[in-house]
This record gives C-alpha cells, sequence and structure tokens, in this order.
C-alpha cells in the first residue's frame, strides 16, 4: 500500500497543524502507539492494533463513540502515518505528517470524509470533525510536552 491522499472534494474535510517543543522521536512514538491512544486522547475509549506497524495493518478503535476499522496505508518512520477507516456508512482518509526544525516539531493532520451520512451530515460533520482535530493536536502536544 502507498500514500493515500485525502478526498479534496468530499463533502467533509480538514485540514491543522500544530507546533509542539519534543523530538521526533517522542512525537512518532506518542502519535503511533496505537493501543495507548485511550491513555492520553479522551475523546478516544479503544484503540487496538495486533500487528506491527506496517502498511495493510488494520486496527479497531471507537471515538466519539463510533466504532472505527481503520487500515494503515502510510507508516514512514518520524514523518508520516496515515490510515483508511469505515464507520456508520462514512469512508475516511486520515493522514498525519511531521516536520522538525530547531527541536520543534510541526505535526500536520488532513483527514476527508466520504458516503451518504457525510453529504447528510456535511455541515455538522465538519464542525465537529474541526473540533476532534483540534482537540486531538492539543492532547497530542501537552503528551509530547510533558
Amino acid at each position: 500500500m502507498t500514500a493515500i491522499n485525502i478526498n479534496a472534494k468530499a463533502p467533509v474535510t480538514c485540514n491543522k497543524s500544530i507546533a509542539i517543543k519534543a523530538s521526533s522521536e517522542r512525537v512518532w512514538s506518542v502519535l503511533t502507539t496505537i493501543n495507548e491512544w485511550s491513555r492520553w486522547q479522551s475523546d478516544i475509549k479503544e484503540a487496538v492494533i495486533a500487528d506491527p506497524l506496517n502498511p495493510g495493518s488494520a486496527f479497531d478503535w471507537v471515538s466519539g463513540g463510533a466504532r472505527i476499522h481503520s487500515t494503515l496505508h502510510t507508516v514512514k518512520p518520524l514523518r508520516a502515518i496515515g490510515w483508511t477507516g469505515k464507520g456508520m456508512g462514512i469512508s475516511a482518509t486520515h493522514n498525519w505528517t511531521m516536520d522538525a526544525h530547531d527541536g520543534v516539531v510541526t505535526v500536520h493532520v488532513n483527514e476527508s470524509m466520504d458516503g451518504f451520512l457525510s453529504k447528510l451530515l456535511k455541515g455538522y460533520l465538519n464542525r465537529s470533525l474541526d473540533q476532534s482535530l483540534s482537540r486531538w493536536l492539543m492532547l497530542l502536544k501537552q503528551e509530547c510536552e510533558r
């Protein structure tokens, strides 16, 4: 599997970034230790990956009450991780990238959602995704900088 870009024409899209004062190794470890997400990301109730972190590996998680099955499409250590996922009639593409410079890692996240439900609830889901990704970045920053 290779990197998959989000669908910029999807009814629901969001792009965010944050600067984190931590090493790339620290940020990568926190972001990619999927089984620990629920410890520091309070919106996630459960996240389980049984296989090593490789493209094609699948994981299941519960976020905001939605049960999601995702498959990694990109794993580039210290640089990028991304996955596709399905849940509640929505197909999503979710990507994280990292750029390090002078002890600061800038983390970028972008996501798109397609499907009938995303068209029907476009306004609500765009607002919800914006809030969710902002919160995820803030919590990631807190965890990495502590």
